[in-house]
């Protein structure tokens, strides 16, 4: 991989695993430092040792509303610039909406939209103040589609769409590019409440994509000159039915 991220500073949420850490794997590449945002502090280390001085870690609990509030400053006091940040960090609810307790609720719709705008609304101040940034935020195509089988999820991830679009109009004219990437279902973590058969079956019927292939996407985006902005890119597995 060209090296087209040398001299740049990134920052991935939920790197600790699946398309987060793909992405963090994709730009030290590439050639960027990168730093590392998950409460995982083990794996943390574990990938920064595996990466080398290019990857570090910053162990941060995103749904500690103080904690979330330092991660700006602590990527700063880390690497002293952020050029690109990934905000990847996300759960997953399937099912009814029946079954589900309302404290789970809260804390989905907490990570994967409060905890977004946050970090997007602390990353923006310094990225103005230079002129230039790239953010990505990884949604999905439940953001485009209302998932019957997922309508917490669903619902989350068009809030992602909506606050992406809303906000590249915002910052495009500081010279800030905002942009999001919808994956379909990914072979990570979050789908670890899928009963094995349905797994298995998906994973047979090429209905899954690895993390790499995300990753692949939101490397594109950045890859882009100045001048083009990839507003989302829906990655599919070609078996998937929508």
């Amino acid at each position: 991989m060209s090296k087209f991220l040398s001299g740049k500073v990134a920052a991935v949420t939920g790197a600790a695993s699946g398309i987060g850490r793909a992405s963090v794997e994709a730009m030290v590449s590439a050639g960027a430092q990168v730093v590392m945002v998950d409460r995982d502090e083990p794996a943390l280390e574990a990938i920064a040792e595996e990466l080398g001085d290019a990857a570090i870690p910053i162990a941060i609990d995103l749904l500690d509303t103080d904690d979330c509030s330092m991660m700006v400053p602590r990527i700063l006091e880390k690497a002293s610039r952020l050029d690109i940040l990934h905000a990847n960090a996300g759960t997953y609810i399937g099912g009814d909406l029946m079954e589900t307790d309302t404290a789970t609720i809260d804390r989905m719709l907490n990570l994967n939209v409060n905890v977004v705008m946050k970090n997007v609304r602390d990353a923006l101040p310094h990225m103005i103040e230079r002129g230039s940034g790239d953010i990505v935020v990884t949604a999905s195509v439940a953001g485009h589609y209302p998932v019957p089988w997922e309508p917490v999820y669903s619902a989350s991830k068009w809030a992602m769409t909506c606050f992406v679009q809303t906000m590249r109009r915002q910052a495009n004219k500081k010279g800030i590019r905002v942009a999001q990437v919808s994956p379909g279902p990914v072979s990570t973590a979050l789908l670890s409440d899928w009963e094995e058969d349905r797994l298995q079956a998906a994973k047979d019927s090429g209905s899954l994509i690895e993390p790499t292939e995300v990753a692949d996407a939101v490397m594109f985006i950045l890859s882009r000159p100045r001048n083009v902005t990839i507003r989302d890119i829906v990655v599919l597995p070609t078996m998937f039915d929508i």
